[in-house]
């Protein structure tokens, strides 16, 4: 396929039609009991007329030019598109998971509560909580839950003031609106020269009006925060609850637990650290794992086990209540839990092992090459700037789309803020040597093309089927109507 051929988007043409669509067998008058005459056409609406050759050609020409897992690396910084065992997606895609119906008798789906309890106790003893929850849908979705259990626990201790929670500066941005979403005024913590919690800073912000902190450990700068123990105890000390963002979970995965390093409530991605596709607006999951203090709050219902049969216990009084239809993402579930009991606890651990060992190496290969902010051992990501690449007119986006040139998926730009530049980079335990050489390689080469020949860096790219979009507007203003040609139609 030429990549530089135009993609033709407009393939409708008069009187082209696809395969026969068999009469409906309803009938079709009267329709002002199911149709009020205000919302009912009065012509009909001009859509395409193309042929199921012009369809199939259209749309397999499209999926050619999409980059994904199983084509390549996906170094996407603190959003872990790993590699997933396809074996995980036939588990959940047996008959006795796959067609089952959520308002089915649970008599009838002891097989499919049985694997959500067992995950709701894999979740617990992996990250050393008490309790969880597998409603929230997504990772931010999972936070929000967490906030709100927060909120249910402090008003029922009466703790009304404490409507204040801090968030450090390199955190995901959902931390903040979650926060604020949930009711809370947010305060920034700022980091310290070692890209950890500043705990004099963090000392100066507590107080009686502080509900809670939003950590990630390891942060988004991929760096194991040095004080956790102590930034923990203080805030417990004076009052607050400890939230843990699991999104950098991979990282410690079966070598530290957030529960023994002082955290209330955390969530996990299902995607990041086990085994789920990433993105693509599908289905997600986001469970929240709580102390004990906290579990009375927890979505109900739960799944329990009264040592004969697997229930739905939604006798829950204190619970903030349901946040998600039905019982959760329960294909995204099934799949988490192929992935622990795969691997096991010896398994998981590797998984850390190895998400670390990767990024450290990958992070050897390149350190030279731009500018390291925070000059540490990192977790299983690390931060770079491409301030010395500016000196030359090149800025961490041209970095990206010229990665894009060498068939290499750009890592995540921009972000931490509070790092200018900023290249997150991310390997994941799944990718070969091969595989990290191949990367550290076209990082090297993009760096010494800023300093040669940066014009080829800053137009880049070049081999893609299209050059740059304006992204803001793209993003702010984006037009997905098809609007049809009257002329041909």
């Amino acid at each position: 396929m030429n990549l530089h051929e135009p993609l033709i988007f407009d393939v409708s043409r008069p009187g082209r039609r696809g395969p026969g669509i068999p009469t409906p067998d309803v009938p079709e008058e009267p329709l002002d009991d199911l149709i009020p005459a205000s919302l009912r056409r009065g012509t009909a609406p001009a859509l395409p007329e193309v042929a199921e050759r012009d369809v199939v050609k259209h749309f397999t020409r499209l999926s050619r030019l999409n980059y994904s897992i199983d084509e390549g690396i996906y170094p996407l910084g603190s959003c872990t598109m790993k590699y997933n065992p396809k074996v995980d997606d036939q588990i959940a895609s047996l008959p006795g998971f796959g067609q089952i119906h959520p308002l089915q008798p649970q008599a009838t789906v002891q097989g499919a509560l049985q694997v959500l309890f067992e995950l709701q106790r894999y979740l617990c003893t992996i990250s050393g909580m008490d309790a969880a929850s597998l409603q929230p849908a997504a990772g931010a979705h999972g936070e929000l839950t967490g906030m709100l259990v927060i909120r249910a626990y402090l008003r029922l201790h009466g703790q009304l003031a404490r409507t204040r929670v801090l968030v450090p500066d390199s955190a995901h941005g959902t931390n903040p609106a979650t926060a604020h979403i949930a009711g809370f005024a947010v305060t920034n913590v700022p980091s310290d020269r070692r890209g950890g919690v500043d705990v004099a800073a963090l000392e100066d912000l507590l107080g009686d009006d502080v509900a809670a902190i939003m950590l990630t450990n390891p942060n988004t700068l991929g760096l194991f925060d040095e004080n956790i123990l102590k930034v923990t105890e203080l805030v417990h000390r004076s009052g607050g609850q400890v939230y843990g963002d699991g999104a950098n979970m991979n990282a410690i995965l079966g070598i530290a637990r957030p529960g023994d390093m002082g955290f209330d409530v955390m969530h996990f991605n299902t995607h990041k650290t086990f085994s789920t596709p990433h993105g693509g607006g599908g289905p997600g999951a986001g469970p929240v794992a709580v102390k004990e203090h906290l579990a009375p709050f927890l979505p109900a219902p739960l799944v329990d086990y009264d040592g004969t049969r697997y229930k739905l216990d939604a006798d829950r009084p204190q619970s903030i209540g349901r946040v998600r239809a039905f019982w959760g993402s329960f294909g995204v579930l099934v799949r988490a839990w192929a992935y622990i009991r795969a691997h096991g606890p010896d398994g998981l651990r590797r998984v850390g092992e190895d998400a670390v060992l990767a990024a450290n190496y990958l992070l050897a290969q390149v350190r030279d090459d731009y500018d390291l902010p925070y000059d540490r051992s990192c977790m299983h990501e690390f931060v770079l700037s491409a301030k010395r690449q500016g000196r030359h007119g090149v800025r961490a986006l041209d970095v990206a789309k010229r990665l894009v040139d060498l068939g290499v998926y750009p890592p995540t730009i921009y972000f931490p803020l509070i790092v200018p530049e900023a290249l997150m980079v991310e390997p994941t335990e799944t990718e070969s040597l091969e595989s990290l050489d191949a990367l550290a390689a076209a990082f090297r080469r993009v760096a010494r093309e800023s300093a040669e020949t940066p014009d080829v860096v800053q137009h880049a790219p070049k081999v893609a089927a299209y050059g740059r979009f304006d992204e803001v507007a793209a993003a702010r203003q984006p037009n997905v109507r098809h609007v049809p040609d009257r002329a041909t139609t």
